[in-house]
């Protein structure tokens, strides 16, 4: 039986598209930034993240509120009222808004969705070159201490089962 030449190119071919990338990087010592993937925003992009970021806040509960009070304040105090008490046309507007309002937040949400796909991906990445990096120093430290330990056995007279296990912990 002849044992493959390299069994490091085997391991290789049997990772993902993903892994396949990051060892590669992790190889050629390249660095993927993280603001490199975030693509510009267009003009509605970045309103609707405005609009998000303003009807999610307490201004806008709060401005909210008192317009509704104001509303039925000023018709219930003016003789003809432009809005009688059911408030039709309050109702309407506050429809027309919720029409308005609900479809730039999804938007936003889908893009922040988007990114945190984006960012949970660059995470995988940077953990997985981190492990590759932490196995590299410690094959690196056994070779250290394989060189290390002949030279340190005579001088330090410990007989070799306390090296042994010194070895395991």
């Amino acid at each position: 039986m002849n044992p493959d030449p390299d069994p490091l190119l085997n391991d290789i071919a049997q990772l993902n598209a993903t892994e396949r990338r990051i060892v590669e990087r992790f190889v050629q010592r390249r660095v993927r930034s993280r603001e490199a993937s975030q693509p510009s925003l267009s003009l509605g992009d970045r309103l609707a993240d405005r609009v998000t970021a303003f009807g999610g806040s307490w201004p806008f509960i709060v401005l909210t509120f008192l317009g509704i009070g104001g509303w039925m304040v000023i018709n219930a105090a003016i003789g003809k009222p432009f809005d009688p008490y059911p408030y039709i046309l309050l109702n309407l507007v506050l429809a027309s808004l919720t029409v308005l309002q609900a479809p730039l937040i999804m938007m936003s949400q889908n893009r922040q969705a988007a990114r945190d796909r984006l960012d949970a991906r660059h995470d995988y990445e940077v953990n997985t070159k981190a492990e590759l990096e932490i196995v590299g120093v410690h094959t690196k430290l056994d070779e250290i201490r394989a060189r290390v330990e002949p030279l340190l056995a005579p001088v330090s007279g410990e007989p070799q089962q306390e090296q042994e296990e010194i070895h395991k912990v």
